[in-house]
């Protein structure tokens, strides 16, 4: 199972930033559904991978834990700000705030649930912590 945690941790994290793009696009209604989620992710996702490397090459924290989840986030969110701000995307007051706190509620959000979870698991005798 240990095994898994990796590529399901990073698959989360990618789902969670499409997701994020496609509720933007669809609140602000705008057109071209698969190709403006994508041109509106792109700077988020490259963030995203930032944030990656720097927890896998710095060894800690590991990144599907809570304090890497706070380093993947700050990552996802100022790269993805500075490459909209580079190649002419909006970056609005507003649309920072959203996206910084949407952002952590999830990046972070499902490390906190899980850890919480295997506590709770670990506490309770059903695995060994």
């Amino acid at each position: 199972m240990r095994r898994y945690v990796l590529p399901l941790a990073l698959l989360a994290d990618v789902v969670l930033i499409i997701v994020f793009a496609a509720i933007g696009r669809r609140t602000h209604e705008e057109a071209n559904a698969l190709l403006g989620v994508l041109d509106t992710a792109w700077p988020f996702l490259v963030g995203l991978a930032v944030g990656w490397v720097i927890c896998l090459a710095a060894r800690r924290p590991a990144p599907w834990t809570a304090p890497g989840g706070i380093v993947i986030w700050v990552a996802t969110v100022a790269v993805g700000m500075a490459l909209r701000q580079a190649t002419g995307g909006g970056t609005a007051l507003a649309f920072i705030i959203v996206a910084t706190c949407f952002n952590l509620a999830t990046l972070v959000g499902w490390r906190l649930l899980g850890a919480v979870a295997l506590r709770k698991q670990a506490t309770h005798g059903k695995i060994q912590p």
